[in-house]
């Protein structure tokens, strides 16, 4: 198939985050929530760069000149990447220097200039640098006995010019001051030293205000800060590997040390500075990125916790308790009911809690097993299987070691469950656990039955306030017995089982859906409706987008609801014409994977962990689960799929040329999925329901 039906993969990516910096240019949005988005294409673009950028360069290293799909080489890739990043995060800085600051400002929350403090501020932040800044701070003079220091990813640092020499006599003419990370990058001044409501000061600013203290004697002709990018990608050699946690421990602490990919410095920073920075890092003004404020936006994401203002932030909300859970405490009972779906955030993640938890404590439940792929620090999950295994019940957890920037979290984790008792086992070498599964067999008249809770989002309470994401409980008893064996798998040895219901990766996902894109196909071309749905966060596989241009030429209707990149062009005349994609970017972030087709009115509908890349299908674990309740399908169909493909106010349509644009109301009329299920699911819930535990 010709290079020119395929999107970019990296440049997929840098059309997200605009997506994503839009959200903090418009208007409609609360101003905080505004600064917010402002600082996730920060974080967005780190990540960016610590993994798709370093493996760029690595490409290019090792003079790899193949082309991906799209027909672009490493090297065109990353000329292209170069552009698309330098007006991105231009334009980022614009947007806070030219409008979100000076709306902040406007609302007497204001950033305080050291150019414009008085006289009772500077006092206060002079006090505070003696009192917590000096002391735990170490300048290095650069000389034959002090080489650069090496510099940890995404600190922020400072490059001093200097004239003059020491009580040693040196004369080196540059020092360098790293800023402790365990000082807040923004703080707050009293309100009567502030004279507004919110005053506050970026600890770069109060650096360079008395950064001559650190250089007695000598004369301080410039400070500039900078902050370096470096590959974060972690590789752990699968046939030299017996011991995985210990292999992963040893690379996490030369993970701040990878190779460089980025330099980010104050646009006051004279060329002289940042080429020796340059020269220090290997890298070349094409990695130079100068802007016009901090060097790390992210750090400002405190400020919004900081304002009591929820005028200016997003409204309020408390996730409902489903009406099958809120009636029947016994979560078991009410599973044995029916099977049981929720809809996050805009119901509850605390009924998962508490399966865990009532699991835990419950004397007829023998055994407990569940994967991890990212959690929380302080899970409530985790704390249950812990005392589920001290309980003396066999515990069982499959924990993704190489979650990737949750390694050290979930090597915690684990030390902490085998301590209590648990089996912890690492899934299967090669292929990370993504599947996300929790099953409780219980001792019950005589026989023993199994719960399983299955889902399209992680195990982590604070996402699945952000995360939109659907979970099933159920104990149906050919799910339950597929997710057996799913189990039975990453903890034991054997070949794969054939499965009742689900589709698995790395053996049937991908030919599933393949078979079952097609099946649309031979339905269109026989005369008949044909329709496919697919709601994921990315999609990039060149056989399942082959797949569907044949469907699309054959007349089914494919609409794509796809967050992030997405390599397929729609509307391509003789070729997508019947293709629609859209992106959804808004308050939370869209999780759920959905696929749905229409197979002659049978409206086969799958919920998985799984979006349609390569990796997803080849080197995971996946799995992707049908919701089997008529009621329940009617459900993830009209809260999940629906709302999503009327959207005006959060939703982007792809363009024949790879490019997004904005929907417009239809009749000046604005509808938004996310606030309509906040509204129609809270409704459907008794306000006076107390959750099951918080």
């Amino acid at each position: 198939m010709l290079p020119e039906y395929f999107i970019n993969r990296e440049l997929g990516l840098l059309a997200f985050n605009r997506r994503v910096l839009a959200q903090a240019e418009d208007e409609r949005c609360p101003l905080l929530e505004r600064l917010k988005f402002l600082c996730i294409v920060s974080s967005n673009l780190d990540e960016f760069f610590e993994v798709r950028v370093a493996d760029l360069k690595e490409q290019i290293e090792r003079n790899v000149t193949a082309a991906s799909p799209d027909g672009l080489t490493p090297h065109q890739t990353m000329a292209r990447v170069a552009i698309e990043a330098h007006q991105m995060v231009e334009r980022q800085y614009q947007l806070l220097n030219e409008r979100v600051l000076p709306a902040l400002a406007a609302e007497d929350i204001r950033f305080l200039r050291r150019t414009h403090w008085n006289a009772s501020q500077q006092e206060w932040i002079r006090s505070y640098f003696f009192r917590e800044l000096m002391p735990i701070l170490t300048p290095i003079g650069l000389d034959p006995s002090h080489p650069f220091p090496r510099m940890l990813n995404k600190s922020l640092n400072f490059i001093v010019e200097l004239e003059g020499k020491d009580a040693f006599g040196r004369n080196s003419g540059i020092a360098i001051v790293q800023a402790p990370r365990a000082l807040p990058r923004v703080i707050r001044l009293p309100h009567d030293v502030a004279g507004c409501e919110y005053g506050l000061v970026f600890l770069s600013s109060i650096l360079h205000a008395h950064v001559n203290e650190l250089f007695s004697g000598m004369t301080v002709k410039g400070c500039y800060q900078f902050r370096v990018t470096r590959n974060s990608d972690l590789s752990v050699d699968d046939d030299d590997t017996t011991d995985l946690r210990l292999a992963l421990q040893g690379e996490l602490t030369h993970r701040q040390y990878g190779d460089e990919v980025r330099l980010e410095v104050a646009d006051n920073c004279p060329p002289e500075m940042y080429n020796f920075l340059l020269g220090q890092f290997g890298l070349s003004t094409d990695d130079l990125y100068q802007v016009n404020g901090l060097v790390n936006l992210v750090r400002l994401f405190q400020v919004p916790d900081w304002v009591e203002r929820p005028d200016l932030k997003f409204p309020r909300y408390t996730p409902a308790i489903p009406r099958e859970i809120s009636r029947e405490p016994d979560i078991f009972k009410a599973m044995r009911r029916g099977d049981i779906l929720l809809h996050h955030p805009f119901q509850s993640f605390n009924p998962v809690v508490e399966f865990i938890k009532q699991a835990s404590e419950d004397p007829l439940v023998l055994a407990i097993k569940q994967t991890f792929y990212r959690t929380s620090a302080d899970s409530t999950l985790m704390q249950s299987l812990i005392e589920a295994a001290r309980r003396g019940k066999e515990v069982t957890v499959v924990v993704e070691l190489m979650a990737r920037f949750d390694e050290e979290a979930n090597i915690n984790w684990a030390a902490k469950l085998e301590d209590a008792g648990a089996h912890v086992v690492y899934g299967v070498v090669g292929h990370k656990t993504h599947a996300k599964m929790a099953m409780v067999v219980r001792r019950e008249d005589d026989r023993l039955r199994r719960y399983v809770h299955l889902s399209t989002g992680n195990y982590h309470q604070r996402t699945a306030r952000l995360y939109t994401d659907f979970g099933l409980l159920t104990c149906e008893e050919g799910i339950c017995s597929d997710v057996n064996d799913l189990f039975a798998q990453l903890t034991g040895l054997g070949k794969a089982s054939k499965l009742n219901h689900l589709w698995q990766s790395p053996f049937t996902l991908h030919q599933r859906l393949i078979k079952a894109i097609r099946n649309e196909t031979e339905i269109a071309k026989s005369g008949n409706k044909a329709h496919i749905i697919a709601k994921m966060n990315a999609l990039l596989d060149p056989d399942i987008i082959r797949a569907l241009y044949e469907a699309s030429i054959a007349g089914v209707k494919i609409d794509l609801i796809v967050r992030g990149v997405c390599a397929l062009r729609p509307g391509l005349p003789g070729v997508s014409e019947n293709i629609r994609v859209i992106s959804i970017v808004g308050r939370f972030l869209e999780h759920t994977r959905i696929f749905y087709f229409y197979n002659n009115k049978a409206e086969n509908l799958y919920l998985s962990s799984a979006d349609w890349m390569y990796r997803n299908f080849f080197r995971r674990i996946e799995a992707c689960f049908p919701v089997l309740d008529p009621k329940l399908k009617k459900r993830v169909f009209s809260e999940g799929l629906a709302p999503y493909l009327k959207d005006t106010a959060n939703a982007w349509e792809m363009m024949p040329d790879g490019n997004y644009h904005r929907r417009a109301a239809r009749r000046g009329l604005v509808f938004s999925a996310q606030t309509h299920l906040l509204v129609e699911l809270g409704q459907e819930i008794k306000p006076e329901v107390t959750p099951v535990s918080e």
